[in-house]
């Protein structure tokens, strides 16, 4: 893993330090001068600004929840500042062995208008991570983390962090608090103007990315194409094992690839990292909110991508696949679709598993019906290719983590959620609900 040691990513970053504090957020703010539009020269940067106590001069806000915690001087934050834009926030921290005991809020300025949002809750567990014992952790400042929150198109932020009272006399948040703000950058003009231009020439990492899936779309494709459950039966070749006498793959669903979604390859660490099989998938909800269109879906992916490399300090995007409320399915970590690839989406449970994250957060909200089914398709075809019955149990050796120890084994459903391996609320009530019934529908997709 190569070494992070810059928290801000070039020019912009510097400027936005230095660019005046906004008006107090509250009711008779002035709006501000609406910030360029965004370009091809602009592909995307991350805004790295460090958490401080706000004090007793901290700017009262007018519609602050009194109930919330405690006052503001007992809160750690960051007050009005008026930033580069940005669409994607998240609170980061050194030790990514510590929790932030507490509640994290922000409210966020839209691009432009000069409006304030009311001010929103940050998942602060964010239990999705490499492996204790993995490569990824070895040679690299692996950073603790809150969930990321998709908040749109923004020019200014405030962040309060109110410890939870049973360890404030403590003083037990964790150190080296950072608010991470990211832009995803626009769209790579060859996905803008597909069919107006020619194809782009592909950088070596892009072409490393696209060639692993081979056999499935040409190089440099934006989406791998669905198929009958006929013509799937031959993908089980892409995966290199002793074909079964009798197979039972679901039909492949339309997969967007990494290309798709504007992956900036060159993020990401160069080499691939496989284990041996699939054995079983965990669903995760993202924790990053539902306020987002379809349309911004693609622009989503790219901002977590980005938080979880440049911020988090992992090699690469940590779910194997992403879903997003109208059921299109993207390519995640990059090393074929096809393949065992090894991901940071479930602490312990990482090896011979895959991740998929639905885009959202499913604590209160349900999550779209489209969604659920394409969790049920992408399975039925993932899991089929190691001739996998979705409806079987998976016997796996944890890895370390909150609920079961290192090198215990454990019984889990082939299709479980995050809270199965590890204890936290992904991928939310409403979300886990479905699992029975996605088992079920996978499995009749694969002609069992």
């Amino acid at each position: 893993m190569r070494p992070f040691l810059a928290t801000c990513l070039g020019a912009l970053c510097t400027a936005a330090l230095t660019l005046p504090l906004a008006a107090t957020a509250g009711a008779g703010a002035a709006p501000a001068a609406p910030h360029p539009a965004r370009t091809d020269d602009l592909p995307g940067s991350t805004q790295s600004l460090p958490v401080g106590a706000l004090g007793a001069a901290a700017p009262h806000t007018p519609d602050r929840d009194t109930t919330a915690g405690p006052a503001p001087q007992e809160e750690l934050g960051l007050p009005p500042r008026t930033v580069r834009p940005f669409s994607l926030l998240g609170v980061v921290w050194d030790d990514a062995a510590a929790e932030l005991h507490g509640r994290v809020q922000v409210r966020t300025r839209a691009n432009g208008s000069g409006d304030w949002s009311g001010w929103q809750d940050v998942q602060v567990h964010n239990d999705d991570a490499p492996d204790l014992g993995s490569a990824e952790r070895h040679g690299s400042d692996v950073r603790g983390s809150t969930a990321p929150l998709w908040v749109g198109d923004s020019d200014a932020v405030q962040l309060r962090i109110t410890p939870e009272p049973s360890d404030r006399a403590r003083a037990v948040l964790p150190g080296g608090l950072r608010l991470e703000l990211v832009d995803p950058g626009a769209p790579p003009r060859s996905l803008r103007a597909a069919r107006l231009d020619p194809p782009a020439p592909l950088s070596a990492e892009a072409a490393a990315a696209s060639a692993a899936n081979a056999g499935f779309a040409p190089l440099g494709a934006t989406e791998i194409p669905a198929l009958d459950q006929a013509a799937s039966q031959g993908d089980i070749a892409a995966v290199g094992g002793p074909r079964p006498e009798q197979t039972f793959v679901g039909p492949r669903p339309r997969i967007v690839t990494r290309a798709g979604w504007g992956a900036d390859e060159k993020l990401r660490e160069k080499a691939f990292t496989y284990t041996k099989t699939v054995r079983a998938a965990f669903v995760h909800h993202s924790g990053s909110g539902n306020n987002y269109s379809c349309e911004e879906a693609p622009s989503l992916i790219r901002a977590m991508y980005r938080f979880h490399v440049k911020s988090n300090h992992w090699r690469d995007i940590g779910y194997n696949f992403l879903v997003d409320k109208c059921g299109t399915v993207y390519e995640g970590r990059a090393g074929g679709v096809a393949k065992p690839v090894m991901g940071a989406h479930t602490l312990g449970f990482n090896t011979d598993s895959t991740g998929i994250a639905v885009l959202g957060t499913f604590t209160d909200t349900e999550p779209d019906k489209p969604a659920v089914d394409a969790i049920a398709r992408l399975t039925a075809w993932k899991l089929g290719l190691y001739n996998v019955d979705p409806r079987a149990m998976a016997h796996l050796l944890s890895g370390g983590g909150n609920r079961f120890a290192k090198g215990t084994k454990v019984s889990l459903h082939v299709i479980s959620g995050h809270r199965d391996g590890f204890t936290t609320d992904c991928p939310g009530t409403h979300l886990y609900d479905k699992l029975a019934a996605t088992r079920r529908a996978a499995a009749t997709l694969q002609g069992r």
